[in-house]
């Protein structure tokens, strides 16, 4: 059973070896990941040189289970540009506060901004 849902930026703290990895993984292996959020892991991995390939291997060593990003995870998504936009929070960064809103987990970023916001679920910041 998952116990956290995972911002791109957490992800990439692990796979980097970031400050905050350690707190990622106490977490990673009962974590969800939305799919918004992995596309934006991969084409960051991939804008920073790693082959397709590569970045999707990279991936397989967690056993994150994907969330599809649906219509009522758009609506949610963005009902939240108001709340979100003095954090100055994206569209993936949205994603995964509705992913983690959606099934009353807590979300994982290292983005301080969050901190910020009035979120619609738990936030933790991981450095």
């Amino acid at each position: 059973m998952a116990r956290a849902v995972l911002d791109t930026s957490a992800l990439l703290a692990l796979l980097l070896n970031e400050s905050g990895a350690d707190e990622v993984m106490k977490v990673i292996d009962d974590s969800l990941v939305s799919s918004v959020n992995l596309a934006e892991l991969i084409s960051k991995l991939v804008a920073n040189g790693a082959s397709p390939a590569s970045a999707r291997q990279a991936l397989d060593i967690f056993r994150l289970e994907v969330s599809d990003f649906t219509r009522p995870m758009a609506e949610a998504v963005g009902s939240m540009v108001e709340r979100t936009r003095s954090g100055g929070l994206s569209l993936g960064h949205r994603a995964c506060l509705a992913l983690a809103a959606s099934v009353a987990l807590p979300a994982y970023t290292a983005d301080r901004a969050w901190a910020t916001i009035n979120p619609p679920c738990t936030v933790v910041l991981i450095r």
